[in-house]
C-alpha cells in the first residue's frame, strides 16, 4: 500500500494527487472512451497540467465548501480517481465522481474504491445524503451506482449541452441510513 494514502481498501490506495501524477493522468483522461462522458474534452499534457492543479487544493471535506481529489493506486499504478465535494454543507449532501481507466475495468476496483470514499465521507465527515450525476449513456458508471447501493432519483432527458450535442443525466444517491441498512 501507499505510504501516504489517506484510505485504502485490501487491493487500492486512494490519496491526494501529487505533481507526479500527471503523465498517468493524461493517459487515461486523453482516451476518447473515457473522455466522452466527462464534462471536459480529452485531455492534453497542457489542459491536464490546469485540471491537477486544481485537484492538488482538493485535500478535504472539513470545510462548507470542502472537495477531496483522490487518485486510485494499484500496486503502485495510478488506475483511476474518486472525488467527493460538499454540495450542501446546512444538508450535509456531497456529491461523488469517478473515472477509471477502462483498462483496469472489470475487476471490482471502481467499486472498490468508492465504497471505500463513500465510507469516508458518510463516517468521517458525517454526511447525510450522497449523490453522483452522470451522463446517462455511460452505463458502467449507472452499473457502478447500482452496484453501491445508490439509487437512480432522475433521469433528465436532454437537459446538457455536451459536445456538440444534447445528452441525458441520470442522478443516483444514497443516504446514510442506506449505508447501515445494507
Amino acid at each position: 500500500m501507499t505510504p501516504d494514502a489517506l484510505l485504502t481498501t485490501a487491493r487500492l490506495s486512494l490519496r491526494l494527487h501529487r505533481e507526479g501524477d500527471l503523465e498517468r493522468l493524461v493517459a487515461v483522461y486523453s482516451r476518447p472512451d473515457v473522455a466522452r462522458f466527462l464534462l471536459e474534452e480529452p485531455w492534453t499534457p497542457e489542459s491536464g497540467a490546469a485540471h491537477l492543479e486544481r485537484r492538488l487544493g482538493r485535500t478535504g471535506l472539513d470545510e462548507p465548501d470542502g472537495a477531496l481529489a483522490l487518485v486510485v493506486e494499484r500496486e503502485g499504478t495510478v488506475i483511476g480517481s474518486v472525488s467527493v465535494w460538499r454540495t450542501d454543507q446546512e444538508r450535509r449532501t456531497v456529491e461523488l465522481g469517478w473515472t477509471f481507466d477502462p483498462d483496469h475495468g472489470g475487476l471490482g476496483y471502481a467499486t472498490e474504491a468508492v465504497t471505500a470514499a463513500l465510507q469516508h465521507a458518510f463516517e468521517r465527515h458525517d454526511a447525510h445524503r450522497a449523490v453522483a450525476q452522470m451522463d446517462a449513456r455511460n452505463d458502467a458508471s449507472a452499473r457502478l451506482a447500482q452496484r453501491l447501493g445508490m439509487r437512480q432519483e432522475a433521469h433528465f432527458r436532454r437537459d446538457f449541452w455536451s459536445k456538440g450535442e444534447w445528452t441525458d443525466t441520470l442522478v443516483f444517491a444514497m443516504l446514510a441510513s442506506d449505508r447501515a441498512a445494507s
